[in-house]
């Protein structure tokens, strides 16, 4: 079969539209406390770069660092905590250094809407019968509310009797933030510990934590070594870093990268 000039030609211009730079996809993995602030900023990043497609894996950062580690593909790394960024840098999926802060957030306790425990303050969640749930041990939000306990502890208003009857009345350990959300709203648990970024929009109740007790977690966002659009990887940090950004990560109940939020 003879092909005309014609054809040729406009089969030639098909494959280049198809192959254009600008038809891409930056794959991000992101903490899960993440998911609402993240999706917010990619319908701006992806309506300030025209063609380009942002997609998520989210899950616990110990998760994610694990699956980048095993050799998952990805182009940008965003932790809950610094530990999990340090994990991936050691297993060679991120760079030394490469890491920045991009916001910061805090500690709250989250109760189901009907309270059916009663709770009315911290104090309760020690009482017997109190079902908590918090992150496992490796989970940044877990490791963060221990280190609330531990500060609890040595305010006079608790004691270590505080921490260890809230630690025995832990019933569930989990693996994200949004499955102890989860878990509290569907009356599984009495209550949970979360970051106040998680309680936006949702119906729980709230027990705020002292800020002399209280935890400040912060979020690192790094590219990943191997990622297959390293220049769309370093385009979408620099929006979160960016003055916009940081505006989308504060409404989204997010303390921007330059506070400490105290």
């Amino acid at each position: 079969m003879r092909w005309s000039p014609a054809l040729l030609l406009l089969l030639a211009l098909a494959a280049c539209a198809g192959s254009s730079p600008d038809s891409r996809e930056v794959t991000v993995f992101a903490a899960a406390s993440l998911r609402e602030p993240f999706t917010a900023l990619a319908e701006t990043f992806e309506a300030q770069h025209p063609g380009v497609r942002v997609t998520f894996n989210f899950a616990g950062s110990q998760a994610l660092a694990q699956q980048l580690n095993a050799g998952a593909a990805a182009d940008v790394f965003a932790s809950a905590d610094a530990r999990q960024m340090d994990w991936a840098v050691e297993g060679g999926s991120v760079a030394d250094g490469s890491a920045a802060v991009i916001a910061h957030n805090r500690l709250v306790v989250i109760l189901p809407p009907e309270n059916p425990a009663g709770i009315q303050r911290l104090a309760d969640l020690a009482r017997p019968g109190v079902r908590v749930v918090v992150g496992a041990e490796d989970v940044p939000a877990g490791a963060y509310a221990r280190q609330w306990l531990d500060q609890a502890a040595q305010d006079p208003a608790h004691g270590e009797a505080f921490r260890d009857q809230v630690l025995a009345n832990v019933v569930s350990l989990e693996e994200s933030v949004a499955a102890i959300r989860t878990k509290v709203l569907l009356g599984e648990a009495d209550a949970g510990v979360v970051y106040a970024s998680d309680t936006a929009g949702q119906d729980l109740l709230t027990i705020e934590i002292p800020a002399g007790q209280n935890v400040q977690a912060s979020y690192y966002i790094a590219p990943v070594l191997a990622g297959p659009q390293p220049d769309l990887a370093r385009a979408f940090i620099d929006f979160v870093l960016s003055a916009e950004g940081q505006r989308i990560l504060a409404e989204s109940g997010l303390i921007p990268a330059g506070e400490t939020g105290e």
